[in-house]
């Protein structure tokens, strides 16, 4: 499982950790890595073309680490990250191979810009996708995020986290803390992947 991270976060951020932590227990591996822009202690995400890159070249780490064909990686990551590995599966030149993508809480948007959807490769995405998003998302509402996602070819599953915003943090009143939310995105996401 590659697990990429968001454009305002780390390999370290709280759901990537929880993620790859469970899925140590149930006994597959994962990678997560930072962007170079991270590596470079820059808060800025890199131009496309480095991140597609450097998603590519974390799938080729890893499925060499762990001695598997590349088609038998998940890919996925948190909003930025979780997007790109979708559109290098979906490159119509030369897709990254997966049996599957995890998306955690997708981009559907930039924030406040709601009419530049970032779903041209939607149509292209012939593998199962699990998408797990707060109820509360700015980046991607319920139904719209349901109705965009209608273009994906491949089965498409959703889990949603009551009252969690695009970060995954719960409002006070629902009684549930971030380490909550993040324990739940870590099981359901590590049930899914073990599933396939």
């Amino acid at each position: 499982m590659l697990l990429a991270h968001g454009a305002g976060g780390g390999r370290d951020a709280p759901a990537l950790v929880g993620v790859a932590d469970a899925l140590q227990v149930a006994g597959v591996p994962s990678l997560r890595f930072d962007y170079p822009y991270r590596q470079r202690g820059r808060r800025s995400p890199d131009r496309a073309p480095v991140l597609a890159t450097a998603t590519r070249d974390a799938a080729s780490r890893l499925a060499a680490r762990a001695g598997l064909d590349p088609g038998r990686l998940i890919l996925g990551g948190r909003s930025m990250g979780g997007r790109y590995c979708s559109m290098v599966a979906a490159d119509p030149e030369n897709p990254v191979p997966a049996l599957g993508l995890l998306l955690l809480g997708y981009p559907l948007h930039p924030a406040g810009k709601g009419e530049q959807l970032r779903v041209e490769h939607f149509a292209r995405l012939h593998l199962p996708c699990l998408f797990i998003s707060g109820t509360r998302d700015a980046l991607a509402g319920h139904d719209e995020l349901i109705a965009e996602t209608k273009a994906i070819p491949g089965p498409v599953t959703f889990h949603w986290l009551e009252t969690a915003d695009h970060g995954y943090k719960p409002r006070k009143s629902s009684g549930r803390s971030s380490d909550d939310v993040v324990a739940e995105v870590a099981e359901v996401a590590t049930g899914w992947v073990v599933s396939l």
